[in-house]
Formats: structure tokens, sequence, C-alpha cells
């Protein structure tokens, strides 16, 4: 037999040792981030719930979801241990890279333009459309749909 029939053999085998070899490194790195976990760190559980650590035992986790909630989760559930700052920027809203002092932009752009009076535009009725004339209800609309048939017919669409 010719080592060239082998070959593939050999490229399949080298392929799943190497695939094999970087599941088991990311397996290991996230034990090793489950195991330095410490109480008062903030977490991403694997459902994307934060929470922050209160208690660590050996295959559990105390969380607190709420202020005054808490709740037992098992080591493996954990996804991601977040540094401090990051936790609060995505449970508080607090952006340490955001100066308040700055100017704010407003809402609205006519602030802006330094125009007092702004035109108001109508966007409720047409020009054509009389103050008098009644608007349809919505009961007659569908009466006058009702009235073409005749007794056999359907109410199919």
């Amino acid at each position: 037999m010719d080592i060239l029939t082998f070959l593939p053999f050999i490229v399949l085998i080298g392929a799943m040792f190497l695939m094999t070899r970087s599941a088991k490194k990311k397996q290991a790195a996230a034990a090793q981030m489950r195991n330095d976990m410490q109480p008062g760190t903030g977490v991403r559980t694997i459902g994307g719930m934060y929470a922050t650590v209160k208690e660590v035992h050996d295959d559990t986790v105390l969380l607190e979801v709420a202020p005054g909630v808490h709740a037992v989760y098992a080591k493996n559930s954990i996804g991601a241990v977040l540094d401090d700052a990051e936790y609060n920027r995505i449970v508080h809203g607090d952006d340490p890279e955001l100066d308040t002092d700055d100017a704010v932009v407003p809402d609205d752009a006519s602030s802006l333009t330094g125009d007092a009076e702004v035109a108001k535009i109508d966007l409720g009725k047409d020009d054509d459309a009389s103050e008098d004339a009644p608007a349809k209800d919505v009961k007659d609309v569908k009466d006058a749909k009702d009235e073409g048939k005749t007794d056999g017919e359907a109410d199919t669409k």
C-alpha cells in the first residue's frame, strides 16, 4: 500500500485532534473563570441574566438577581464573570467615559434654529374636506358593503 492512500485519513485525524484540543482549552478556561469567582462580582448567566455573586460553593453559586432577591444557580450556568466597570455599565447604565458637563444635545431640532416661532403643520384634515360633513363611521361602511348581498350568499372573503 502506498502512503498517498492513507493521507486523507491522516489529515482527518489531525484535524479532529486539533479541534478537540482547542475545545479542551476553552473548557479549561471557562472552568478556571468559574473557580475564580468571588462574592461581590457581577456575572452573566448562560441565559443572559445579570446578577451579583453572594456566595460560592463547590457546584453552586448564590446570586442576587435583584435587590433582596436571591437564587441558587449551578456553577456551569455562569457564562461570564464581568469586571465592575462593565457590570455597572450594563446593569445600572453607568458609563464613566461619558462626561455630563458637556453640552447636551436637545431632543428637538427646533431649539437649534433660533426661531422663536415654528410654523405649525396641520396633518389632520384635507383642504377639500368640508367642516360640516360628518365623518363616516366604520359601521356605516360595513352596512354599505352588506347591502349588496342576497339571501343565499355567504360571508366568505
